[in-house]
């Protein structure tokens, strides 16, 4: 398949499902060899196949990122396996919200690991290698963190995402300051509400509070999101867009 990322390789984390997902497609659509990760084997493959199915290049490695020391070998065996790194989209999270006095600490530590460390762990190990390739081809290369509007207004039993996704726009912001001249964009993502799997792990109260809030909103879709962010990495090296909030049109 051929397309303005022809030649590229791109690593999409939490590629299962909902942004990673369709985020992914979009990406093979447009010529790049995409590798998913996620934890679940059977999604990734289905995903694969529907790629393939669509003329384009797609890699499966099935691994919990959460998990000290995987993200380092995932980036390893990419760059091993394909020769390069261009794009590296940080999809995968988590959000358990509810009562801070009655979820369990290891809800907290989940977002924490997931949401922040894991995608820290995945961008130092892929910085080298997207600096490398910077050099040659588009003379550029991407980090996508995908953060969320929880990232810029804290809410009542949200605190830890809050404060996971707040982390991930800072660094994102410090990481495009830090590696801008040498050509490496980063960029941040801050979606609304999404129709995703993400709302799916709420705890009761959280979920009846989700659900009236949103109750008379259309939410967006991941594949609104996906195109954003092929946006993004597709535009002249000169063009940097550091930060994009995306809201639900009905949503105050």
């Amino acid at each position: 398949m051929t397309g303005r990322l022809e030649g590229c390789v791109a690593l999409v984390t939490g590629a299962s499902s909902g942004i990673g997902e369709a985020t992914a497609v979009e990406l093979a659509a447009q010529g790049a060899k995409v590798v998913l990760v996620a934890r679940r084997a059977e999604r990734l493959v289905e995903v694969a196949g529907r790629i393939a199915a669509a003329g384009g290049d797609a890699g499966v490695l099935a691994a919990d990122i959460a998990r000290r020391g995987v993200p380092a070998q995932l980036v390893a065996d990419v760059v091993a396996a394909e020769g390069r790194l261009d794009i590296l989209v940080n999809a995968a999270g988590v959000m358990l919200n509810g009562d801070s006095i009655e979820r369990p600490l290891s809800e907290w530590e989940q977002m924490v690991d997931l949401n922040l460390m894991a995608l820290l762990a995945t961008t130092k190990a892929a910085l080298p290698h997207l600096v490398e390739a910077a050099k040659d081809r588009r003379g550029v290369a991407d980090v996508v963190n995908v953060s969320s509007i929880a990232g810029r207004i804290a809410a009542g039993t949200v605190g830890v995402y809050n404060a996971t996704k707040f982390g991930v726009t800072a660094f994102s912001e410090a990481l495009r300051q830090e590696f801008a001249r040498r050509n490496v964009r980063v960029s941040v993502v801050e979606p609304g509400a999404v129709r995703t799997e993400l709302f799916d792990h709420q705890a009761p109260v959280a979920q009846a509070r989700l659900s009236r809030v949103l109750a008379e909103v259309e939410q967006l879709h991941p594949e609104d999101l996906a195109e954003t962010i092929v946006h993004i990495v597709t535009r002249p090296r000169r063009v940097a867009l550091a930060e994009v909030v995306i809201r639900p049109t009905d949503h105050i």
